[in-house]
């Protein structure tokens, strides 16, 4: 439980550091992605470190989760981190959930519910992994990551961010497995900096936290957030069951964890296509503002529907 709840705690601050870094990055042209420039230019923007320190925060009490449980059962909670995302970005641009948002949320709260619950996975230790299994794990994961990279930038503005979301979140599900051998390793008494784990986390976490950067600056919050939050504890899960050895319930208990999984996945579909998402872009620019050109004004004042107009969601 205690893992569970530190989960939850750094879903919250993920959330809150995703919606500012994105208003931080929505103004920077396309042409400086991937580049030295557009990270000089973040750290002069307050929401920026603000989401930096969120992010720091998150990344602490995920930590700490990951070593006090198993990381098949904690790290599908992230999740919930998408509803977090969405009530963040009603805060912070002024508008409010609707309707669907509220049945999205329920959903996926149910279903993620049925899913760690079921799941239960119980054995496998990181600690006995042999090291041609991290290897390959390692090189199979880094490939996938390297794909979404490259089919990314060959794309443009929203699918450039999807690719960018989805290689995003491989590679924090990647840094969090790294993360769960650092931890068996100090529980038997290995030193921090005597893991090469611990090397690797401080190799793989700058690289996750850089294409981050570039996944919320390709596009809206509607185009990487999804891919980013699916695909982190899908990532570690497959760690958990195919390399840690973690093994789940089976017979009716697997059952009711792939119905989970499948009202998790409805409701993140739904909350993906929330207006919310998208109302860093509500600037009168049209559907693609802020999305590369680097004259699109600033699109932090977003004002509520004129009286009488149909308000987002309902």
């Amino acid at each position: 439980m205690l893992g569970i709840v530190l989960m939850l705690v750094a879903a919250a601050l993920n959330a809150t550091a995703s919606v500012l870094q994105r208003r931080a990055a929505r103004d920077e042209p396309e042409s400086r992605s991937f580049s030295a420039q557009l990270m000089l230019d973040l750290v002069r923007r307050p929401a920026w470190l603000l989401g930096i320190l969120a992010m720091l925060g998150g990344f602490v009490l995920h930590a700490v989760s990951i070593s006090v449980s198993r990381i098949a059962l904690v790290q599908p909670v992230l999740v919930i981190e998408l509803p977090f995302t969405l009530l963040a970005a009603s805060w912070m641009f002024g508008l409010r959930l609707g309707r669907r948002d509220w049945t999205a949320i329920g959903l996926q709260s149910v279903g993620l519910g049925m899913l760690v619950g079921c799941l239960a996975p119980s054995g496998g230790d990181p600690g006995t992994v042999p090291g041609a299994t991290w290897a390959l794990g390692i090189a199979l994961t880094a490939a996938g990551i390297v794909a979404l990279v490259v089919l990314g930038l060959r794309a443009r503005q929203g699918r450039r961010a999807a690719f960018l979301g989805v290689a995003t979140g491989a590679a924090f599900g990647l840094n969090s497995s790294l993360i769960a051998g650092v931890g068996a390793a100090v529980s038997r008494g290995d030193g921090l900096f005597t893991t090469w784990q611990t090397y690797a986390v401080a190799v793989v976490g700058p690289v996750s936290f850089f294409l981050l950067q570039n996944a919320l600056e390709s596009g809206t919050l509607v185009a990487s957030q999804p891919g980013f939050t699916l695909t982190n504890p899908a990532v570690s899960v497959a760690w958990g069951l195919a390399v840690f050895g973690e093994q789940a319930r089976g017979g009716g208990f697997l059952a009711a964890g792939v119905i989970g999984a499948v009202l998790v996945g409805v409701g993140t579909l739904l909350l993906a296509r929330s207006p919310l998402l998208e109302s860093d872009t509500s600037s009168g620019n049209g559907p693609d503002a802020g999305t590369g050109g680097g004259s699109a004004p600033p699109r932090g004042d977003v004002r509520e529907p004129a009286t009488g107009s149909r308000r987002p969601g309902d």
